[in-house]
């Protein structure tokens, strides 16, 4: 993959406070997910997957229409102006959430969610790496080498467990 043609200069810089408040914000997301793992995996079992999977959605989208509809006046999007592959996140979350639905019940929560984990900061190290998808450049660097290890180790203490 190469470098996107987007302006990474127009995205705002975050100050310190903010940097502060989103952290346990995102925490708190990914605590979610485990609950949302939690759901999905009986919930496929006794619906089918797919169907669970399309109900995970199906509130989200509704629950998005009525943010946007009483959020105020805002740009929407021009879809034909975005490069095609910023659209794959259209595919991506709902593979992610099917695979979700599937291991949960056969490995458990803790291994799906630390699975998971591993390939998100695998991954995410090689796009900061590489500054893919029009991200800023960060150098791999030995901390980072270092956290991904003590995530798969993670990941092979709870296999074993």
């Amino acid at each position: 993959m190469q470098s996107s043609s987007i302006d990474v200069a127009a995205t705002p810089a975050i100050k310190p406070g903010l940097r502060l408040l989103l952290l346990p914000l995102v925490i708190l997301a990914g605590m979610g997910l485990s609950v949302e793992a939690g759901l999905l995996g009986p919930l496929g079992v006794q619906v089918g997957h797919l169907w669970a999977t399309l109900s995970i959605f199906g509130v989200g989208s509704a629950i998005l229409f009525l943010l946007l509809l009483f959020s105020g006046p805002q740009q929407g999007p021009a879809l034909n102006a975005l490069p095609r592959w910023q659209l794959i996140g259209g595919f991506l979350g709902p593979m992610y959430v099917v695979v979700l639905t599937l291991a949960t019940p056969h490995i458990g929560i803790a291994m799906t969610m630390i699975a998971i984990l591993s390939g998100q900061v695998g991954k995410s190290v090689l796009i900061d790496h590489f500054g893919w998808f029009g991200s800023t450049r960060k150098k791999v660097n030995g901390e980072r080498w270092l956290a991904l290890l003590l995530i798969v180790a993670a990941l092979v203490l709870i296999a074993r467990g």
